[in-house]
């Protein structure tokens, strides 16, 4: 059944966030669990964590962090739309957010999208704002079977190429 929803969840940025990872709009699942890429066989977090070179923490907090820690901003391209499901092609009457506070309040170098849709409704409603390129990813999503997970993790490996190199462990103890 189409519905209409909107965004529930607040953006994952701080100042010192230096990419930004747009979706299309939370999941059924990730809505009820309240975070991002929430069902269990979604690649999203296990990919990150591979190219940040850490063991994905499993929880909301953890992933939060470890996000933040490297300097990786999340959100989504859709402040609200009809929608069947998750299925990005059942998206109807897309509605953008503002991503003008993250854009002035961090050192964003790149937008990246977790798939063509968000590429393309950012391209069609955001980029004429704020005149910046979108980069678009492979879908993490687990109807992306076409795309495993070395290969998206290979792929999402060019978000190394904007943020600062890894800590040491005992640096940031």
């Amino acid at each position: 059944m189409e519905e209409y929803v909107t965004h529930p969840l607040a953006p994952i940025w701080d100042e010192n966030s230096r990419v930004l990872v747009l979706g299309t709009m939370p999941s059924p699942r990730s809505r009820a669990a309240g975070f991002y890429y929430a069902h269990p066989r979604n690649r999203f977090w296990p990919a990150l964590a591979s190219v940040l070179g850490e063991t994905d923490p499993g929880d909301a907090d953890g992933r939060r962090a470890m996000a933040l820690r490297h300097g990786v901003a999340l959100w989504d391209v859709l402040a609200g739309c009809r929608i069947r499901g998750a299925s990005d092609a059942a998206i109807r009457d897309p509605e953008p957010n503002d991503l003008t506070p993250i854009l002035a309040g961090a050192p964003i170098g790149a937008i990246f999208a977790t798939g063509q849709t968000a590429a393309a409704l950012y391209r069609r409603l955001i980029e004429p704002i704020t005149q910046r390129p979108i980069i678009p990813l492979p879908s993490p999503s687990p109807a992306n079977c076409a795309v495993g997970l070395p290969a998206l993790i290979e792929q999402y490996r060019i978000l190394l190429d904007f943020l600062p190199p890894a800590k040491k462990k005992e640096e940031t103890e």
